[in-house]
């Protein structure tokens, strides 16, 4: 590849060619009725290791996109409210989420093993299979208009489950890295996990629970919130205070060893909405999305391109049997979940095609592998370019899924006719 020798850029010169070239082939990839992160990702991919090499992926522009995906978390937060992903996950909705994360991560475990690599590799190959990423899906369906519909909850829920369930795995084998450990301290170390998930869940269930009751008590609660942020002399007080509450069940979800974004989606679902004027709520969504869309959310995206070399490529045949792995477990997995869900085809297949977005979540666990060395910088590189690659096909598997919905009408399903026009749009 063509690199530009030049030294390392200051960090305002390198933000100013990272969000010029983001935005500028984003509103490309807009004009051919595309996403625009596709262009953000191609942005970083150009002016990145694999292309130009103008453009280094400093921890500055690392520590900008954890902003970027942190804003765009409370961002689907706030769209979405908390009965809309228990009624996901329901009674037989639990095979979606189920089949989207088991079928992709065994198909992930036996490429590993077909290939003659450890255990540790191996379960480490299925988690980043079985990602879907969190706030790669949201963007996708928000640019699409897709967020509120069915198929979009479904899919959000789903990656909420593979993303939670991935770093809880993740976080067990990294402390047996070294295979001769006896089973009681597999088994020990496992339930410790275990046990800070169920305190998570605990205490998110109590905040749940306190929250309805805070919207049954509204006409009391309503003015005093009110008072407060009348008394406030700062400008955007509002703004601040929900970031500030966002970032409370942040910090407690990394206290319980879990990712950040866990916590702040969590965090802005769970916001009570009916305790502030219904004005000052949207301006707080609108200030939220002028600062994620216009800036962060293209950096971040654009990061996701620098860390890809594909200069350091060398197993052709792991890159190709992961890559077809990963679109067909997925779309496997969730197509089959959808039809023991009771979805008609149509439906469970844009499900399947839908989950297979990756990203930040992917790459983080492939990260954190490589640093402990459980996997080199060409395997890296592969992990890198299947969550590109798989993040950039899925918005036309998506559109070409939808547009099957709205096309194909009433539809047949196992408990009888279903229309799937208005199922779409159906909470």
């Amino acid at each position: 590849m063509f690199h530009l020798t030049t030294p390392q850029l200051p960090l305002i010169f390198s933000l100013l060619l990272v969000l010029v070239s983001a935005k500028i082939l984003g509103e490309v990839a807009e004009r051919f009725g595309q996403p625009s992160m596709i262009g953000e990702v191609l942005a970083g991919v150009i002016l990145g290791p694999s292309l130009l090499g103008v453009i280094h992926n400093t921890p500055e522009l690392k520590v900008l996109a954890d902003l970027g995906v942190f804003l765009l978390i409370v961002m689907a937060g706030l769209e979405i409210e908390a009965e809309d992903i228990r009624n996901s996950v329901r009674g037989k909705n639990a095979w979606i989420v189920l089949l989207g994360f088991i079928v992709p991560f065994i198909g992930g475990f036996l490429t590993g093993y077909a290939f003659h690599f450890n255990n540790t590799f191996s379960i480490i190959l299925g988690l980043c299979i079985a990602i879907t990423a969190l706030p790669v899906s949201i963007r996708i369906l928000m640019d699409m208009g897709k967020m509120n519909t069915e198929v979009g909850r479904k899919i959000i829920s789903t990656a909420i489950f593979n993303d939670i369930v991935s770093l809880l795995i993740l976080g067990v084998i990294l402390d047996f890295n070294d295979e001769s450990k006896r089973l009681k301290d597999i088994a020990f170390t496992s339930a410790v996990t275990i046990g800070k998930i169920a305190v998570f869940v605990i205490f998110l269930m109590l905040a749940y629970r306190l929250f309805k009751l805070v919207k049954t008590k509204v006409g009391i609660v309503n003015p005093k919130v009110n008072e407060f942020l009348h008394y406030l002399r700062g400008k955007e007080s509002l703004f601040a205070v929900v970031i500030v509450f966002v970032l409370a069940f942040s910090s407690i979800s990394e206290a319980m060893g879990l990712h950040f974004i866990v916590g702040a989606f969590f965090g802005a679902i769970l916001l009570p909405r009916s305790i502030f004027v219904k004005g000052d709520f949207k301006k707080v969504r609108e200030s939220t999305s002028g600062i994620t869309m216009g800036f962060l959310a293209p950096v971040f995206f654009a990061t996701l391109g620098l860390s890809i070399n594909v200069n350091s490529l060398g197993n052709p045949m792991l890159l190709i049997t992961i890559l077809g792995v990963s679109f067909i477990s997925k779309i496997f997995g969730g197509y089959f979940g959808g039809r023991f869900a009771g979805l008609n085809r149509t439906t469970s297949l844009t499900i399947g095609l839908g989950l297979n977005a990756r990203g930040i979540m992917e790459l983080v666990i492939a990260n954190i592998a490589l640093q402990r060395g459980f996997i080199d910088v060409s395997v890296f590189s592969i992990l890198v370019i299947m969550a590109l690659l798989t993040t950039i096909f899925t918005p036309f598997f998506l559109q070409y899924g939808f547009t099957m919905i709205e096309r194909n009408g009433p539809r047949h399903t196992k408990h009888g006719t279903r229309n799937t026009k208005h199922e779409t749009h159906a909470t």
